[in-house]
């Protein structure tokens, strides 16, 4: 429905339609990207609470995936920048960035099924360590459809010339080995610390209050929240091997 969403705003834009507003349909594109983020969140979830996880469903999902995280974010950067009159230069450019995109989300899907793979993976290997490696593609797709959304709604279309260049660094982390919390160890059971607890209900309140804005930074927060950690971490192995 998002990329259907999409063509359709392209479509609009080239036809000039007065009927039809564009941005309202890059909107509409954009609940149905954070929709699929929170069906991806829960699928995995229910079918291990009703003892239906299985390989085909594990595979089939990634598809999904690639379709909801990889083509249609992808589709909706390039409409967004692209106009119909720019130069065959800028829009082999902007094509180009796009596929570079969608494969990295590709290759980024294809390393968690073969890290995943209960055929593969040994299972004497320590599996505690539930981070991902690597930016998951739903948060690089969320990011890049809140940002859209902000950039939409807020008259802000001036910055929208950045999104190309974050999409290529959002690339790079899909496939980085940059570490990302994966959440996939809490349910209703864990236990968190009083400061964890307030912390999350300040989150919520300041989505609540401020949605758009709100999500946007979450994203962005959650983004170099890897990165930074990833920096830290081999700083200090640098420095355990100086004290050598």
């Amino acid at each position: 429905m998002a990329i259907m969403k999409c063509i359709q705003a392209r479509y609009n834009v080239m036809l000039q339609d007065p009927f039809e507003n564009p941005a309202q349909l890059y909107t509409e594109a954009v609940l149905f990207i954070l929709g699929g983020m929170l069906c991806d969140s829960l699928d995995g979830r229910v079918a291990r609470l009703g003892g239906r996880e299985s390989l085909f469903g594990k595979e089939f999902d990634s598809i999904v995936d690639m379709v909801s995280f990889g083509v249609a974010p992808a589709l909706m950067v390039m409409f967004l920048i692209l106009n119909p009159e720019e130069s065959l230069f800028f829009r082999n450019i902007g094509w180009f960035l796009g596929f570079v995109y969608l494969l990295c989300a590709g290759i980024r899907l294809s390393r968690f099924n073969v890290i995943t793979h209960p055929l593969i993976y040994p299972a004497n290997i320590d599996r505690t360590n539930s981070d991902f490696i690597g930016l998951p593609v739903p948060a690089a797709a969320g990011m890049i459809a809140t940002l859209v959304l902000l950039i939409n709604n807020h008259d802000l279309q001036r910055w929208a010339i950045a999104l190309p260049i974050l999409m290529v660094f959002i690339s790079f982390l899909m496939v980085s080995p940059i570490r990302y919390p994966s959440f996939k160890s809490v349910d209703w059971n864990t236990k968190v610390r009083l400061r964890t607890f307030v912390l999350m209900l300040a989150i919520a309140a300041f989505i609540y209050l401020y949605k758009q804005y709100a999500l946007a930074l979450t994203f962005l927060g959650y983004l170099f929240y890897g990165v930074i950690r990833h920096l830290m971490m081999i700083q200090r192995i640098r420095r355990k091997e100086n004290t050598k």
